[in-house]
């Protein structure tokens, strides 16, 4: 049976019957990288955290998907001027989202802001802004480079990471402004860019299949990149061999 994979939404304003209206969206190149390893992907709306529980008795898997940036106060700092796109109850429901996927130790995907959602979760704070607070340039690409591997990340030999695309450097694209700083207890960096910013990060409990990593892969995936589809392919196992333990 094909494993069932809730996927995180974002607030979005969709033009319909001749206005502006709010929704809840997921871009197509996360459902799309499942359904073609053989998943089934259904939306996660930010609702009350009490739910969660609920939630999760029926997804084999969870994917934290890309977005933009997460309240400071979570992680105990002042608010940045370049911090954008908040959504307070999209925060509240992520971090509570991710803690229980843990303790059950469902299969998680983390991109991006997902996996400084996953970070945050756990106690670690970010780099709010890499360029005027870390002086690190090159990490935010629009456009047609954020489908390009045109950065590096160097996965540590050992790591979850590496059985899945081999130890080393590796070509990725990079679309964001923020980047994990203190690094929450519980967790370890098995990937890093040329400059230090951390690029990949796993739990310390070996139960827990969970993959974060801090570019797009599924952007990639849309250029036929064999190494993204091997991400989500590798997610989609874990997510039916969980389904299969329940």
């Amino acid at each position: 049976m094909q494993p069932i994979i809730g996927i995180t939404s974002r607030e979005k304003a969709i033009r319909s019957v001749g206005t502006e209206l709010p929704a809840y969206t997921a871009f197509r190149s996360y459902t799309d990288g499942l359904v073609a390893e053989g998943a089934i992907p259904v939306l996660l709306v930010p609702t009350d955290t009490v739910h969660i529980d609920n939630i999760l008795d029926r997804v084999d898997g969870v994917v934290l998907t890309g977005g933009g940036d997460i309240e400071p106060e979570l992680f105990g700092e002042d608010r940045h001027p370049t911090v954008r796109e908040t959504e307070p109850a999209r925060d509240d429901f992520e971090l509570e989202l991710i803690r229980r996927a843990h303790a059950r130790r469902i299969p998680t995907f983390a991109i991006c802001r997902g996996m400084q959602v996953v970070n945050v979760a756990f106690g670690g704070s970010l780099i709010q802004d890499l360029p005027s607070q870390a002086g690190i340039q090159g990490h935010d690409a629009d456009g047609p480079e954020a489908f390009r591997t045109e950065s590096i990340v160097r996965i540590d030999a050992g790591s979850k990471l590496a059985a899945i695309l081999g130890p080393g450097e590796h070509g990725i694209n990079s679309a964001h402004h923020q980047a994990v700083g203190r690094l929450a207890e519980g967790l370890k960096i098995v990937g890093t860019a040329p400059d230090g910013t951390i690029e990949a990060i796993e739990h310390l409990d070996e139960d827990w299949d969970l993959l974060a990593v801090q570019w797009h892969p599924e952007l990639l995936g849309i250029r036929d990149h064999e190494p993204s589809h091997a991400l989500f392919r590798s997610f989609v196992e874990s997510a039916s061999k969980y389904q299969a333990g329940r």
